[in-house]
């Protein structure tokens, strides 16, 4: 999961510092004060939820873990997808069978292709139960818009699914204002778990913390009984000190939100600059709308790259690591194809080496004008302009 690259905001550490000495463990699945947090932190987002339907675990792959074992059956996932989504169908036994997105975002399958994939794994024995989706998606950093995801939502409840809706990322949402973001759990309440990540937008990635909201009534309450028996067995429980920084994030008090604002707006601006750099050298990418990445596709500069020996994902993951030292992690890792020549850019690691040169993007009126961040978008547009040369110099003569 793509960290945010910042200097861990004060109130948090000390939310975590005091709680350090504590030596009683939590609960599984959440104390008190984390679980009435979570139905707080979903309340204000319009999911009306009580603690009695909230779960916590150290991290988002835990939960799925333990809903996909409690549900039973095959798991569907958008193609690409996360990378943490499918190994937990792999670890159980059972295929993650991938559905193809459509055009114009990542993260919520097309809905024929959803009904088509059901009904061939149907007929070939398969039993499809969980559907596991993002409306604000990594990797793509897209959003679903509502009418897709209405139609989605609408196929995946014809055939019997429950959902996973991953809303990790929701709250990195980059024009908040501009962008209808809905959770499936407010289409399908009965059918829906949701589950966030805090490294999403709340904590440092090294404070494993996540939250599962599951549906109501007696199908959600069966839910929740056999997910926190799993998390039982392995043990999945979140440390007090994380605990309670997490508590603390999730109430949301104004120096978490300011953080969490000026943050985003921050990513965003780095992303887009990114996404300028990929696409004016050739490459091909949807304008980032969530998360602190990019998903580009290097297909259009396939020439170029095979002069430098890569001709598919893990070799522009090498290549690009070797080159621009940022984190490009290849499309297969997210269930892409192997030769398709895409990748995942961190953005983060563009905001400098140390917390101070960090802390001065998040408080400059101007943070890509800094010498230390012009610096490494003046070098990250140097590898991809000379792809673009090269690949302009391998086009067939007209």
């Amino acid at each position: 999961m793509p960290d945010d690259g910042l200097p861990v905001l004060p109130e948090l550490s000390a939310a975590l510092a005091a709680s350090a000495a504590r030596r009683a463990e939590r609960p599984i699945g959440g104390g008190t004060a984390l679980l009435a947090a979570a139905a707080g932190y979903w309340e204000r987002r319009g999911l009306a939820t009580t603690p009695e339907r909230v779960a916590a675990a150290p991290g988002a792959p835990a939960l799925l873990l333990a809903l996909t074992a409690a549900l039973g059956g095959d798991v569907l996932v958008p193609r690409p997808c996360a990378a943490w989504w499918a190994p937990s169908a792999r670890l159980l036994g059972r295929p993650a069978f991938p559905v193809a997105t459509p055009a114009e975002c990542g993260g919520v399958p097309d809905p024929y292709a959803l009904l088509e994939t059901v009904r061939r794994v149907r007929a070939e024995g398969g039993d499809p139960r969980l559907l596991v989706l993002a409306v604000a998606d990594d990797p793509t950093a897209t959003v679903a818009p509502p009418e897709l995801l209405h139609e989605t939502v609408e196929a995946a409840a014809g055939e019997g699914l429950h959902l996973v809706s991953d809303e990790t990322w929701r709250d990195t949402v980059h024009a908040p204002h501009e962008t209808v973001l809905l959770s499936p759990a407010e289409m399908l309440p009965d059918r829906v778990t949701v589950v966030t990540d805090l490294a999403g937008a709340f904590l440092p990635a090294g404070w494993p913390a996540a939250v599962a909201r599951f549906p109501d009534g007696a199908r959600g309450d069966a839910l929740h009984a056999r997910v926190l028996d799993i998390l039982t067995a392995l043990d999945a429980r979140v440390a007090e000190p994380v605990a309670a920084a997490a508590g603390y994030a999730l109430d949301e008090p104004e120096p978490v939100t300011t953080r969490l604002a000026a943050g985003v707006r921050l990513h965003a601006r780095l992303a887009r600059a990114v996404h300028d750099t990929v696409v004016a050298a050739g490459a091909l990418a949807r304008p980032p709308q969530t998360g602190r990445h990019l998903y580009a596709d290097l297909g259009p500069l396939r020439p170029a790259l095979a002069a430098h020996g890569v001709g598919d994902a893990q070799e522009l993951e090498d290549f690009l690591r070797t080159r621009t030292g940022l984190s490009a992690p290849g499309g297969h890792r997210f269930g892409d194809d192997l030769g398709a020549l895409r990748v995942r850019l961190a953005c983060a690691e563009l905001l400098g080496g140390t917390d101070e040169e960090r802390a001065r993007c998040l408080l400059s009126p101007e943070p890509l004008e800094l010498p230390h961040v012009r610096r490494a978008l003046i070098s990250l547009r140097s590898v991809f302009d000379d792809l673009r040369d090269d690949a302009r110099r391998w086009e067939p003569p007209r």
